[in-house]
């Protein structure tokens, strides 16, 4: 089953003229924005966990440019956020509702 996930990003690279159009075909619902040598990503995603789409998402810049860096938040719509440098989980954080 397909959820939905918020990704906050900034992606990095000694090219970025060179991921920017893939950059930009990968995210269809969000913003790309260039400051200075990389690049800020706000987009709305949908995929089975955030490992998957992480992985994806750095795989698909690193066939273009192989020393492409990310750094990633994603959050998903139950409130876990999983922050990712490249492939590798650095944090996991979970939003509890707040009991009223």
């Amino acid at each position: 089953m397909k959820k939905h996930f918020k990704l906050v990003a900034r992606v990095s690279s000694s090219t970025p003229q060179a991921i920017e159009p893939v950059l930009k075909s990968l995210v269809t619902k969000g913003s790309v924005k260039r400051e200075q040598n990389e690049f800020v990503v706000n987009a709305d995603l949908e995929g089975d966990n955030a490992k998957e789409l992480n992985r994806t998402f750095l795989s698909t810049l690193r066939r273009v440019e192989k020393r492409t860096r990310l750094r990633a938040e994603w959050t998903s719509d139950d409130g876990t956020t999983k922050r990712y440098f490249d492939y590798v989980l650095k944090k996991t954080t979970v939003v509890k509702p707040s009991a009223t």
